[in-house]
């Protein structure tokens, strides 16, 4: 059962040379149009299943704002359709529209009732909404003197101060401080796990990977990527850097897995091999085993400019930790078309056990962002295997020394 179903949307507006060719068009309805069309979101089809949580992503622009908004229905969609069951609470812009000359309290009763809920249900639940908002004698002060934090926080309370059968998140969620944010997230989880229809935008790759089921990458206008977050979540990223129209392609390695390759390639990883100290290979790692990461790197043309970087990722995506010859403040040589040099970095493994992959990048100045010559993730997989530690749980191995005293 689809708890959200769009088909075929799009979204156009109208576009008119000057004033005087819109009041033309609405004087001589019968004459030939005055306008031409700009489309914001063209032919997006996608389902989200009752339970199911979903990360919707996209470069600023791409349309995700105006897709929530015909959604949740404040505005219709210039072609195809959108289904929706369920009790829908929707956080779509800072502030839910509070009036500010009203006071916080009086601004949840009238948002309270644009949520459907009546005057008594909104009395009662009063006490839960400034417990949760925590922003103490403000709620009888005026909205216009609120920070924008506190209005999201007011604001989220009252969206979710009953359970939801489909809630809808747009970016409001980054505006608050780290406590708020943790706590917004936890009354997330604690919905998808009653069951509730999540559909949430963000930038926060963290926040994506670790609660959705599914994500939805938009690029200008279009749906452009869907499947499992950590591969839509890779794909934005080398998005991201491609600025310049290199190359950004996807491919599915021998175990069925979806690497994101991007970048120009003028320098390229040709080989990347996780050894011991010794230069044994290895696939399986022992908790808190020292290791060698060895990358060999070739020039296919000539470069001045070159930083290597490296990330350890979770199964789910999760960065467990990266760094660069930058931030190592390691610069690394000039280098001729055709010539390769071999890096290596050695630490010690302090990983929780489980599936790990790396990724590597090769770049200008500290990030990927600036010049990317190659990104590619999932360049190689390892496993870390608790073979010889006391037993512990979590993704990183930190030993106390205790003392009773």
């Amino acid at each position: 059962m689809s708890a959200i179903k769009v088909t075929g949307v799009g979204k156009a507006y109208k576009v008119y040379p000057n004033h005087w060719s819109r009041l033309a068009e609405w004087i001589l309805p019968g004459t030939s149009p005055r306008h031409c069309l700009k489309w914001v979101l063209q032919d997006v089809s996608f389902t989200v299943a009752a339970g199911e949580t979903v990360g919707l992503i996209g470069i600023n622009g791409a349309g995700k704002s105006t897709l929530l908004k015909m959604i949740v229905g404040t505005t219709q969609p210039t072609t195809g359709g959108v289904a929706i069951s369920g009790r829908v609470s929707a956080l779509l812009e800072l502030g839910m529209g509070f009036h500010p000359d009203f006071t916080g309290r009086q601004n949840v009763y009238m948002a309270g009732q644009l949520l459907g809920f009546g005057m008594e249900e909104i009395h009662s639940l009063m006490p839960e909404v400034e417990s949760f908002a925590e922003i103490g004698d403000y709620i009888d002060q005026p909205v216009r003197i609120y920070s924008s934090g506190m209005q999201m926080r007011l604001a989220f309370s009252v969206a979710t101060a009953r359970r939801p059968d489909v809630l809808i998140v747009d970016e409001a969620l980054s505006v608050g401080d780290a406590y708020f944010q943790h706590k917004s997230f936890d009354r997330i989880r604690e919905f998808r796990k009653s069951g509730t229809t999540l559909l949430i935008v963000s930038h926060d790759k963290t926040a994506i990977q670790s609660i959705c089921d599914r994500a939805i990458f938009l690029h200008e206008g279009r749906l452009a990527l869907e499947g499992e977050p950590a591969e839509v979540m890779d794909y934005y990223n080398a998005m991201l850097a491609e600025r310049e129209n290199h190359t950004v392609r996807q491919e599915r390695d021998g175990h069925g897995r979806i690497k994101t390759i991007s970048g120009s390639e003028e320098v390229v990883v040709e080989d990347l091999m996780l050894c011991d100290n010794a230069g044994n290979p290895l696939e399986v790692i022992n908790v808190g085993q020292p290791v060698v990461l060895r990358i060999v790197v070739r020039a296919r043309q000539a470069v001045s400019d070159l930083v290597f970087g490296y990330m350890i990722k979770d199964r789910f995506g999760q960065t467990m930790f990266g760094t660069n010859t930058h931030h190592l403040r390691q610069p690394l040589p000039a280098l001729t078309p055709d010539e390769q040099i071999v890096l290596e970095f050695a630490f010690t493994a302090n990983l929780g056990p489980g599936t790990y992959s790396i990724t590597t990048g090769l770049h200008t100045l500290d990030t990927h962002i600036q010049k990317n010559y190659q990104w590619k993730d999932l360049a190689t997989m390892f496993t870390v295997a608790n073979l010889d530690k006391d037993a512990f749980i979590g993704s990183a191995w930190l030993p106390p020394h205790f003392l009773c005293k």
